[in-house]
């Protein structure tokens, strides 16, 4: 893994004790807000690896709830993050895995509003930095670091082009793209990082596509 600066290897500015279990647990939590749209009614968080080992005391649980009601890394609510949730009637539960999983410090979140209904799997990999590795069953590569577009889609031919089309019509540029799907000719995903922040207009022109089905941003 390649550093840019002197900070990605001290960690964000944060609550502790630990970059990878505290402030990357709460970006990964805050990752699934964003995805999720909404606050939950519930939340089920699976914890492997060494999380599975040591969250209650590195301050994991609270730092993924913490991200799940919105805070920051840096953000002094975080300690406090389960007695918010029960002021909010936020069901939380967590779950010690057994499982072996490549990355010790994985977690698997299910929330949950009404009907709705999100699972997303996400890595700690350092110094706070992460990467959502799985979303409701599409395999992805998303570091949560830059601004994003998902867009799920009908795989179907033309898809792809379509939306960088009508991102390259706006003067957004992509600086990485990784398609999923999981069977030919069905459901698809398309994860965009993008270098600026996108607005609400330009998700309201992908929407209209004939072959998307949903969009979803995430801003830095």
């Amino acid at each position: 893994m390649k550093f840019r600066s002197v900070f990605d290897i001290i960690g964000p500015v944060m609550i502790g004790p630990s970059s990878s279990h505290t402030a990357g647990a709460a970006r990964i939590g805050r990752v699934a807000r964003h995805l999720f749209q909404k606050e939950p009614e519930w939340a089920m968080i699976h914890y492997y690896g060494s999380f599975a080992k040591t969250h209650q005391g590195h301050g994991t649980d609270v730092a993924i709830v913490g991200g799940l009601l919105g805070y920051e890394t840096y953000d002094d609510r975080i300690p406090s993050a389960l007695a918010v949730a029960e002021e909010k009637q936020v069901e939380i539960k967590f779950i010690e895995e057994e499982a072996q999983t490549d990355d010790p410090n994985t977690v698997k979140i299910r929330l949950g509003y009404g009907e709705d209904e999100m699972e997303l799997v996400g890595v700690s990999v350092g110094g706070g930095k992460v990467e959502i590795k799985e979303l409701n069953g599409f395999a992805l590569r998303l570091s949560g670091n830059h601004p994003a577009i998902l867009v799920v889609h009908n795989d179907r031919y033309g898809a792809i082009a379509s939306v960088s089309t009508a991102l390259a019509n706006e003067e957004i540029n992509i600086g990485h793209m990784e398609v999923s799907r999981k069977e030919k000719g069905e459901q698809a995903l398309m994860v965009i990082e993008v270098d600026q922040n996108v607005g609400d207009d330009v998700l309201e022109q992908l929407q209209q596509l004939d072959t998307v089905e949903k969009v979803t941003k995430i801003h830095d």
